[in-house]
């Protein structure tokens, strides 16, 4: 029990790439973990962050003397970052960005996602080797008309394209480990087979009503939930089949 509790801290508080340990995705792997709605990420020695409208560069080569190299503007109503090899997806109420880091400390923007059917929703945003996965979320402050898992070809990620929607009840964050995809539904935590990338099948659902279901973090063999009132972390030894292991509040 120490140990999970000590490993689940240390994994919140490393830093903000996204993904399971198997696709590490080219970043560093002492950059660390930490889930799809994050604001800020490290991609070898740089820092990414974004508020409402900019993404912001420093290089943190001497950790202890972070420099700040550049702003660049974005947009409007920005949420989260996600780093993916030498690119960035930075998700926002309405579209999914899209920049280049081969230069690091000078991103460059290659294209954007938008959704077709709905104007504005919340838009946590991962991405796996060909193809993108966002939750569209459209209670509360996000707008829109229809939550939902949207699936986009990038391919070219200089023009992304939707392939695919999946109805979801009121999804936040969700993250992937191997051919596994979790989406946080309010109150369930909703296991996806993403062996046929395009056309996300759900395995399995784990309800509750004791809390609601924020974000995930795949990590290795675990999986850690972020819920209302603390974590939750699973065994993920059979990706599909989640196994509770502990709660910490």
């Amino acid at each position: 029990m120490k140990k999970l509790l000590i490993l689940s801290a240390i994994i919140f508080l490393m830093g903000c790439d996204k993904g399971g340990t198997a696709d590490k995705m080219a970043i560093s792997p002492a950059t660390g973990t930490g889930g799809s709605l994050a604001r800020f990420t490290i991609a070898g020695n740089f820092l990414y962050t974004v508020d409402k409208q900019n993404l912001k560069v420093f290089e943190i080569s001497y950790p202890s003397n972070p420099q700040y190299i550049r702003t660049v503007p974005i947009g409007f109503e920005i949420e989260t970052i996600f780093p993916f090899g030498d690119k960035l997806f930075i998700g926002s109420t309405s579209m999914v960005h899209i920049f280049s880091i081969s230069d690091p400390s000078n991103p460059q923007k290659l294209g954007e996602a938008i959704s077709p059917d709905v104007m504005r929703r919340c838009d946590p945003v991962v991405a796996k080797d060909t193809v993108a996965y966002a939750t569209l979320r459209t209670n509360g402050p996000c707008g829109g008309t229809q939550s939902v898992l949207a699936v986009y070809d990038i391919h070219d990620v200089t023009h992304p394209v939707q392939k695919a929607t999946v109805p979801v009840g009121e999804p936040y964050g969700l993250g992937y480990s191997g051919n596994t995809l979790y989406v946080c539904d309010r109150n369930a935590l909703l296991v996806y087979d993403i062996s046929q990338a395009f056309h996300p099948v759900q395995v399995k659902q784990l309800p509750s009503s004791a809390y609601n279901f924020i974000d995930v973090v795949p990590f290795d063999n675990l999986l850690i939930c972020w819920v209302s009132n603390g974590m939750l972390v699973y065994d993920i030894s059979n990706k599909q089949n989640p196994v509770l292991l502990t709660q910490i509040n």
